[in-house]
């Protein structure tokens, strides 16, 4: 387990939170006007805004910042890809739970890769209402294989 430290220092099997939060507005509008989506879901209405899809990014900070408080670690790390399942809509006011796990650590093309995959709980009924896997590249520069092995 390398939970504790850096978040390029994850490995399979690690266990992310649980952090529990509640939904706020600010949230919700901050995070759609930063990303151009106008729509009066995310922005214009008064009550029942809906989180936006790509809001469990923000989860994935959460749980980083919980589980690494050291930060990133010595690379800056590139979101690869995700894919998102949106279960239910997430309403503002919501008190939540997310949690993750670390799936799968791997070497692509001389480069560290990481998957995680987490969910999203509504905490008062306990029903999924996001599940969401995301790759992420740990390091942009290829590792120097030689170089390692001789130094070890």
């Amino acid at each position: 387990m390398a939970v504790g430290r850096y978040v390029s220092d994850l490995d399979t099997g690690d266990v992310l939170g649980p952090v529990e939060y509640v939904l706020s507005p600010f949230v919700i509008r901050e995070y759609a006007h930063a990303n151009e989506m106008h729509h009066p879901f995310f922005q214009g209405l008064r009550e029942g805004l809906v989180m936006p899809p790509t809001l469990i990014h923000l989860d994935k900070l959460r749980l980083y910042n919980h589980a690494c408080p050291a930060g990133t670690g010595p690379d800056a790390r590139i979101h690869y890809e995700y894919d998102c399942t949106m279960h239910e809509p997430v309403r503002v006011g919501a008190r939540l739970s997310v949690g993750g796990r670390v799936t799968q650590r791997f070497t692509k093309r001389g480069r560290d890769m990481m998957i995680i995959e987490m969910e999203l709980h509504d905490i008062s009924n306990g029903h999924l209402l996001v599940s969401y896997r995301d790759t992420v590249l740990l390091a942009y520069a290829q590792k120097d294989v030689a170089k390692e092995a001789a130094a070890s």
